[in-house]
């Protein structure tokens, strides 16, 4: 019986599955399941599917075909109105299924057909694993083989000539136990860190750091399920750039011009400080509306990227988040300089509905 339950839990979470891969390109432009984030699972509300459930106590409609009736009258209580009223709609069904988010990176790979990335470096800091590499006679009683430990108990009454066929019953004394041995087993893993830079300055609102918010999230899980160890931080910059947490990045709403050499040199210091391009995959990405200050400040963002920043990173990523107040010139300025270059991508994104192909753009390279 209990495997039984276990094939129909498995079947249906199978289904459950199936049904929030199918509607990935919703989730992915919709932002809802993001506050719904734990540490490594994430809350999703899907519509439309019964949880399978036991139902106790006797029936006391009486069933089908019970008493006396005409064709055409209602079975049971049909017709009867329930206590929020009568309704002639069917019911919205919504249930709440935790999904890994190894999992949903798995499922945004195969959607997007992502490739996996190919790392670069080697890892800061070592990591260490215990590994099992045979078998001794002492040690503590939770890595007891019991298997040998038994085997070594039928040697010893064998050769003893104690061991009783008709009553095979063999009990392991002390000199018969055996134990796993380990060691410590050293080795590098790749490590990444992504920088996300963001234009707060008055004409990026509120539903432009949502777009971005949503895209993030999605950028930071892929990354996240190809590395072992990744950091994340955050700038913002309207006419000057701050490094900030993770809240302050998505909450701040600055007014005033922007210059966004600040941004960029501040992601050059960080870079040079804390991350050495031999040991770190590096992923900047920066979202604005395409507003920049005049006065040779966009040559100045050219002249960094090309010297300082492109050398040193696995890829710059810059999306264009479309605003009502913005030029979206940037954008332009930076295609004519780097054309169509593997190390820079830019994606404008217009709205939500953008924020699905934009993804595609800046990880389909899989840098």
């Amino acid at each position: 019986m209990v495997r039984r339950i276990e094939q129909d839990k498995s079947r249906f979470d199978r289904i459950v599955r199936g049904r929030i891969k199918s509607q990935l390109r919703k989730h992915i432009t919709h932002g809802e399941m993001i506050g719904r984030q734990g540490k490594d699972f994430v809350s999703i509300p899907l519509p439309q599917i019964e949880i399978p459930r036991f139902r106790y106590g006797r029936n006391k409609a009486g069933g089908v075909g019970a008493g006396e009736g005409d064709v055409g009258d209602a079975i049971g209580n049909a017709g009867q109105a329930g206590a929020e009223g009568a309704g002639d709609a069917p019911g919205n069904h919504i249930m709440e299924v935790d999904v890994p988010l190894a999992e949903l990176a798995r499922m945004l790979g195969e959607e997007l057909e992502l490739p996996r990335v190919q790392p670069r470096g080697n890892k800061n800091v070592t990591a260490i694993r215990d590994r099992y590499v045979g078998i001794r006679q002492t040690g503590p009683e939770s890595l007891r083989h019991f298997k040998r430990s038994f085997r070594e108990a039928l040697k010893r009454e064998m050769a003893s000539g104690s061991y009783d066929p008709n009553n095979p019953i063999v009990v392991p004394l002390k000199p018969d136990r055996r134990y796993r041995s380990w060691r410590e087993v050293r080795h590098p893993e790749n490590n990444a860190v992504i920088l996300y830079v963001m234009d707060v300055s008055g004409s990026m609102g509120d539903e432009q750091k949502e777009i971005v918010r949503i895209e993030a999230f999605w950028i930071d899980t892929w990354l996240r399920s190809q590395y072992k160890h990744i950091e994340s931080r955050y700038i913002i910059h309207d006419a000057v750039a701050y490094e900030v947490d993770q809240k302050t990045f998505y909450s701040t709403r600055e007014s005033g011009g922007t210059k966004i050499s600040s941004a960029y040199k501040l992601c050059k210091d960080l870079v040079d400080r804390n991350y050495p391009v031999s040991d770190w995959n590096i992923y900047p990405f920066h979202f604005s509306d395409g507003d920049n200050w005049g006065g040779g400040d966009t040559k100045e963002c050219v002249r960094l990227l090309r010297e300082e920043i492109l050398p040193k990173v696995n890829q710059f990523c810059y999306g264009q988040v479309e605003s009502p107040y913005g030029s979206g010139q940037f954008i332009k300025d930076l295609e004519k300089e780097f054309g169509e270059s593997d190390m820079l991508v830019t994606s404008q994104i217009k709205d939500r509905d953008a924020i699905y192909d934009s993804i595609r753009r800046f990880l389909g390279k899989g840098r």
